[in-house]
């Protein structure tokens, strides 16, 4: 049954019915349309999360009444625009961007998206830039879409960082389907699944390629 409940999207749903369904749950969202084609225009890697998917991140944002929001991998900004669309109207976004096209990119998107006074993309590594932002939390959200080896680390920092009630989202939890394999990036991917679910109130939702969604206990 398990294996039968994981593979439904796959069985039922094909690229029309998808399409379908973006159209009538995201409407005519021409500022995140643009920022999600742009990779493809810009030269760059298409590795964002989906349409529907940005959207779902920015619903789970408004849920949690988000104020501050951290995102590890920017890209080109569609994920970093979706999220921001939940926060509080007072709220803050950062997002670290490792590649200085990418930044720039991704800059100018969240400035045509009239989101440049609430979203800061941070030049540099992730791990050292979410040093830097350590000051800034505790925060309602943590995002991670960056370098796979590395998953382990981020969660880790997400649990030190987050209020209690919380959100860490991790997206490519199966890891292009090599969450199983030998090597280095699989046992960090898995040690995230194992981490988020040992600390954290925890799911791997089935995304095309999973997004762990995992909430802060209460300190209680």
């Amino acid at each position: 049954m398990a294996d039968k409940d994981s593979r439904a999207g796959e069985r039922y749903a094909n690229r029309e019915i998808v399409s379908f369904c973006d159209d009538i749950h995201l409407g005519d969202s021409t500022v995140s349309r643009a920022a999600f084609a742009s990779p493809e225009q810009e030269n760059m890697p298409a590795i964002m999360v989906g349409l529907s998917e940005g959207r779902l991140l920015g619903l789970l944002s408004r849920m949690v009444g988000a104020r501050r929001i951290v995102e590890v991998g920017t890209l080109a900004g569609f994920s970093a625009i979706e999220l921001a669309g939940g926060m509080h109207a007072d709220g803050h976004l950062w997002t670290i961007e490792n590649d200085a096209k990418h930044a720039a990119v991704a800059r100018k998107n969240i400035a045509e998206a009239g989101l440049e006074n609430r979203i800061t993309v941070v030049d540099g590594d992730g791990v050292e830039g979410l040093a830097r932002l350590e000051a800034e939390g505790p925060f309602d959200v943590v995002f991670v879409d960056a370098d796979k080896g590395r998953y382990d680390q981020y969660g880790r920092w997400a649990r030190t960082h987050l209020r209690p009630g919380g959100l860490l989202l991790m997206d490519n939890a199966y890891l292009f389907g090599r969450l199983l394999e030998d090597g280095p990036a699989p046992a960090a991917m898995r040690r995230a699944h194992e981490e988020a679910a040992a600390h954290l109130h925890s799911v791997c939702i089935p995304t095309p390629d999973g997004l762990i969604l995992a909430i802060q206990p209460d300190t209680d």
